[in-house]
């Protein structure tokens, strides 16, 4: 069983004991988190649920199991002849999930 699910603007593929990372979400480590914006979900029988566009009564449940940041990327402006340069570090913030279960109607 797999679904699509959508969280922090992006499109994960998930299963049972993934261990996946995403946007920051609110919520300390041990804590259950439920995600409801599913697009699809394939069951055992391999038979697709299509959401227009989420597919109600859908879940994927998960655990958070970590608050972390990304590694840094460097943001560089440049204008030639005129003596102007910045740089900037970034680091993104990411909490890391472990996939539970997929709940479907």
């Amino acid at each position: 069983m797999y679904a699509v699910m959508e969280t922090g603007g992006k499109q994960y593929r998930v299963e049972p004991g993934q261990v996946l990372v995403v946007e920051k979400l609110p919520g300390d480590p041990g804590d259950e988190v439920a995600f409801g914006n599913l697009l699809m979900v394939v069951g055992d029988e391999g038979e697709p649920k299509i959401g227009t566009p989420y597919v109600p009564g859908a879940k994927v449940y998960g655990t958070l199991m970590a608050q972390e940041r990304g590694k840094k990327i460097l943001v560089f402006k440049y204008k030639a002849k005129s003596n102007y340069r910045r740089r900037q570090g970034h680091r993104q913030f990411h909490t890391r999930v472990r996939i539970e279960r997929i709940e479907a109607e």
